[in-house]
């Protein structure tokens, strides 16, 4: 069993393009075969400013109606994707910028209406893993935008640690997996007001702990939840940390969160 790293880059990382290079520069380095899966950061409520299109977010999530889903198509498939793509080719990298629906490989339902109208925002239901592995193995890099797609041929803006963990849990039936979660902090931090105050390992008890004394919360709360997931499903290996830290991570130097059942 082939090994395979699947890396999701978001948070602040995303707007800064000294951070992202640098992100870049060792994603590009990193030995074997390799997936990034990339959010969407600040630029998507820029450019819907700019064109005069509200933004509403509720818990962290976008609410996202057909005119916002023209704006992250735009911006998360288009202009950060691409981005993302040429400078992996510049570092050496042949990467081929991805959403779900290209190939047919991340299919997803629209979100029921509930208590919240999320608008055009997917929900996972399948993953093509044997497409995906067929461009891993032609020495292609998938770049996936957090875009997937419906039966009935709409996209759908999809949480990217959503898509990060599902695509992990699928590609497990073929590799052995470590999925990693970059962004602008260290790992999960005891105190966020303290960048140095990582906590090493998390297991599902001192996550439900630290959950029930309010000190992991908010948007931290889904990351995890997904990370979990993940590992429960046969991904060998979830670490959560810093996007300059990510070859240090990898080699097990004693930086970043790692997540043990």
């Amino acid at each position: 069993m082939n090994n395979l790293t699947i890396v999701k880059i978001g948070g602040n990382v995303i707007d800064n393009p000294d951070a992202l290079h640098r992100f870049l520069t060792t994603f590009a380095g990193l030995p074997g075969y390799k997936i990034l899966i990339h959010g969407g950061g600040k630029v998507a409520t820029q450019v819907a400013e700019k064109l005069g299109v509200q933004t509403t977010m509720v818990e962290g999530r976008r609410i996202t109606d057909r005119a916002m889903l023209d704006v992250v198509t735009m911006v998360y498939g288009g202009l950060v994707n691409k981005q993302i793509v040429a400078q992996l080719q510049a570092l050496g990298l042949n990467a081929i910028g991805l959403t779900g629906a290209d190939g047919g490989t991340v299919r997803s339902k629209k979100r029921a209406v509930g208590a919240i109208d999320y608008g055009f925002v997917g929900d996972i239901e399948e993953i093509d893993s044997a497409q995906i592995q067929y461009l891993t193995r032609k020495s292609l890099t998938p770049v996936f935008a957090p875009l997937t797609y419906d039966e009935q041929g709409n996209l759908l803006n999809t949480n990217a640690d959503t898509m990060a963990s599902a695509i992990a849990v699928e590609m497990a039936l073929h590799d052995a997996v470590t999925l990693v979660y970059c962004f602008e902090k260290k790992g999960v931090l005891s105190n966020p007001d303290n960048d140095e105050s990582v906590i090493a390992e998390l297991t599902p008890a001192s996550y439900a702990d630290y959950k029930a004394q309010g000190v992991i919360n908010k948007g931290m709360i889904p990351k995890l939840d997904n990370a979990f997931k993940a590992l429960e499903n046969k991904v060998k290996q979830v670490i959560i940390c810093h996007a300059d830290q990510l070859s240090e991570a990898l080699q097990q130097k004693g930086v970043g969160t790692t997540l043990k059942l």
